[in-house]
């Protein structure tokens, strides 16, 4: 009877042991001292990598273009310059202008490659973080594979164990092997994690770069019709003096005659009209705004406030903004105030002067209908009259570079950029 017992539990206990070897072939074996399970590095494909090479070659070729692009815009600009130390003639004033549209041209042609390399850049960030994406997702599977068989090891009971006791040492290594496999894991995770956001980050960056260099673009092509205007307008003067030198320098003359009236009863006028104001007692109020507003509808500025690229800054500097406007735009006050001047120059130089408060006025030339008169007041935005600048044509003046307004803002009868008061 004891013998039968004792052979039962050696037949029980075997049983136990063909039970433990049988369902550890995956936990033990799948595991082996032979330390199978490595950390997976998943690295960009042959494709890709040859796809980012080749973007950053059409990268560099494009940063090499607009390198030559500035290497002939530094020609243009020595040709200008030449020009402009040279006797002041129609001649000259005509090449200098050709020079400028070819500069920009050539502006425009380095905008258009700048465009072309974001681009670039942006579709190889892309493909960077596609990469990336993979590998995140391939470590991901990998921790997953890896838990499964941490989870099958920790469903072994400490019995099992006890039955394997010649490879419980081992057993203990390949343990503390993947849970250091694990953490390495997840610090190589959090790592392509950060690398991931920075790239994307990158490519919103460069989106927006793209954007501004588009909108530069714009910018630059209406500065090209602006002085392909200015070409057109010369090219009519030339026309309008027969090819005449005399007759040209006779305008120059009359042109400056005319700026120099014109300051100067600007200048007197302004102070005539205040001390008038005062004399009345005109309250402030009566006429103070809340800053001002565009007199014609906000557009490309051909020219800025003492631009050195004036065509005539040899014969008297640019106080003023010019504001392209075809020719009879509408021209609103940028200000309430008072007239102190609406001046109707015939053929010759059309102006409007408002004087405002806080010691501001403002002058409109190059108007081609006078819509006010001295001594009137006008509310900010009324109609005051309508642009010009057309040669030839009423209220243009000796010489101008087409149709646009010419403005002007002076505080205490000093002109000051307007684009500092504007909108």
């Amino acid at each position: 009877m004891q013998k039968s017992s004792k052979n039962e539990k050696y037949a029980l206990k075997a049983i136990l042991l063909m039970m433990v070897f049988l369902a550890l072939p995956t936990i033990v074996f799948g595991i082996t001292a032979g330390n199978t399970i490595r950390v997976k590095t998943i690295s960009i494909s042959n494709s890709e990598n040859s796809d980012i090479s080749g973007l950053n070659r059409e990268i560099n070729d494009k940063k090499e273009s607009i390198k030559k692009i500035q290497e002939q815009q530094q020609a243009y600009l020595a040709a200008i310059e030449q020009k402009r130390s040279e006797k002041n003639d129609l001649n000259n004033q005509l090449s200098i202008l050709e020079n400028r549209i070819s500069q920009n041209e050539l502006e425009i042609s380095k905008t258009e490659t700048d465009i072309d390399r974001v681009n670039l850049e942006i579709k190889k960030t892309t493909l960077e973080i596609d990469a990336k994406e993979q590998e995140i997702s391939a470590e991901r599977k990998h921790i997953e594979n890896i838990l499964k068989l941490m989870h099958k090891k920790d469903s072994v009971s400490s019995f099992e164990v006890i039955l394997l006791n010649d490879s419980f040492s081992e057993y203990l290594n390949q343990i503390k092997y993947l849970e250091d496999i694990n953490i390495e894991v997840k610090e190589s995770l959090e790592k392509l994690k950060v690398i991931k956001q920075e790239l994307e980050e990158n490519k919103i960056q460069l989106n927006l770069r793209n954007e501004e260099l588009v909108k530069l673009k714009q910018d630059l092509e209406d500065k090209k019709l602006a002085l392909q205007s200015e070409l057109e307008n010369k090219k009519f003067l030339l026309e309008q003096t027969e090819l005449s030198e005399s007759n040209y320098q006779r305008l120059l003359v009359q042109a400056r005659v005319e700026q120099e009236q014109a300051a100067s009863d600007i200048t007197s006028l302004e102070k005539a009209v205040r001390d008038k104001m005062s004399l009345i007692k005109i309250k402030r109020v009566e006429f103070n705004d809340q800053g001002f507003i565009w007199p014609v509808p906000k557009n490309v500025i051909t020219a800025t406030f003492h631009d050195p690229d004036y065509p005539f800054r040899n014969i008297f500097e640019h106080p003023a903004v010019d504001v392209r406007a075809g020719q009879g735009t509408p021209i609103k006050a940028a200000a309430s105030g008072y007239v102190a001047r609406a001046k109707d120059g015939g053929k010759g130089y059309s102006y409007i002067m408002l004087v405002h408060a806080d010691g501001l006025s403002t002058v409109y030339g190059h108007v081609s209908k006078l819509l006010v008169a001295d001594d009137d007041f006008v509310l900010q935005g009324q109609l005051i009259g309508y642009s010009g600048g057309l040669p030839g044509t009423p209220g243009a003046g000796s010489l101008t570079t087409g149709p646009h307004l010419h403005f002007e803002v002076r505080l205490n009868g000093i002109p000051v950029n307007p684009l500092e008061y504007l909108p």
